[in-house]
């Protein structure tokens, strides 16, 4: 399937963000003080956690010891011996160190080469690799395996070039991340929910006119194939249209969020009401937020000191409106409804992972009260 991208080598450096602090190093999201870092995948993806706790059970249930364990694998290897996929699974719930990484890599090679035409419906060691070389920061070997035409087939699912791009963005590392975005494509790989996420925030960080058109490109198509794009993946093409000055683009964009209820969101709107202005609607908006009239129950949300910097500097030639906009700030001030968070910080922020929760409810079957199970707990209760 032929790529609908340009070669990544003619992508510009990234340009600077139009917003303080929003910078195409990525060094803004790492200063994030939203208590996250700078990832854009949830726990309940990642599994990092799990897969640690499986390495310990694994080697801890292992007959032998671990050098032994390598030392029969690169026996069988030199032989020509088939690779069982047990084994392959031990091996890399084995690996520790970069040292045994390289050992992995050539089990890895000899047993898709060996059962390329047998991975359908099988286990998925794709994520698990991939969850490895997030463990050991082995980001550029799991570049240069996914890319690998040995191993097509291999990486066969979207998780696998999520969680890389996931850590690639981590590090800053927003090229390859678009390289693995590309290769994600050109292996006709089903993008998920996830991937867009991940892809608009990489055309973001980069902010390059080339950078916005693969975002936009993304985007149509995703559309004209009903997939869905979330609220966070929106944000992220609004806040890039914004940069490159489309500022059309971003208000038709924030137009189809189905739900614009967040944050990040109400601060992406005051910039498209600065960018466009709209400053009469703008100050409104600011002051429906501190008016004592709406009810206890409506959420309101924070903004920026940076967007409303933003708004200030906009109102400097209009004495009306800035005098206006001072004594709503004064407000938003004294009812804690303004953040020092940039809005890369809110783009960035992970929102919690509701999943995990659900799933504590449903392992949950004893009564906490009784200690009986919940079936009979119950009816006692």
């Amino acid at each position: 399937m032929a790529t609908v991208f340009r070669p990544l080598e003619r992508l510009g450096a990234p340009r600077p963000s139009l917003h303080p602090g929003v910078t195409g190093s990525g060094s803004a999201c790492g200063r994030c003080t939203l208590g996250a870092k700078r990832y854009l995948l949830t726990d309940s993806i990642v599994k990092l956690k799990e897969f640690q706790q499986k390495k310990v059970a694994i080697a801890y249930n292992l007959p032998s010891t671990k050098a032994i364990y390598f030392r029969n694998l690169e026996e069988k290897l030199t032989q020509n011996k088939l690779i069982l996929k047990e084994e392959l699974k031990t091996v890399l719930h084995l690996c520790q160190s970069r040292e045994d990484a390289e050992l992995v890599k050539t089990v890895i090679y000899r047993y898709h080469a060996e059962n390329r035409n047998f991975t359908v419906g099988e286990y998925k060691f794709g994520p698990v690799f991939m969850r490895l070389c997030y463990e050991l920061d082995l980001e550029d070997s799991a570049v240069e395996l996914i890319k690998d035409k040995h191993l097509r087939g291999f990486f066969l699912d979207s998780t696998s070039f999520n969680i890389l791009m996931d850590m690639l963005f981590t590090k800053g590392k927003y090229e390859s991340a678009l390289e693995v975005l590309i290769e994600m494509k050109n292996q006709d790989v089903k993008f998920s929910r996830d991937t867009y996420i991940l892809a608009f925030a990489v055309c973001y960080k980069l902010n390059s006119p080339e950078s916005f058109k693969i975002c936009t490109t993304l985007r149509e198509e995703a559309l004209l194939k009903g997939d869905v794009i979330s609220r966070r993946a929106s944000c992220f093409a609004v806040a890039l249209a914004l940069n490159q000055n489309q500022v059309g683009k971003a208000m038709s964009i924030y137009s189809q969020i189905m739900n614009p209820e967040s944050i990040t969101c109400a601060n992406l709107n005051i910039l498209i009401h600065v960018r466009s202005n709209r400053l009469e609607n703008l100050v409104k908006i600011l002051q429906d937020t501190v008016d004592r009239s709406v009810s206890m129950f409506v959420k309101r949300h924070a903004f920026s000191e940076e967007v409303l910097a933003k708004v200030r500097d906009k109102l400097k030639n209009n004495p009306t409106l800035a005098a206006r906009f001072d004594e709503v700030y004064g407000k938003l001030h004294v009812n804690g409804l303004v953040t020092v968070y940039t809005l890369d910080a809110l783009l960035c922020h992970v929102p919690r992972d509701k999943k995990s929760n659900t799933m504590l409810l449903k392992k949950r079957t004893v009564s906490r009260r009784t200690l009986q199970p919940l079936s009979q707990s119950l009816l006692t209760e």
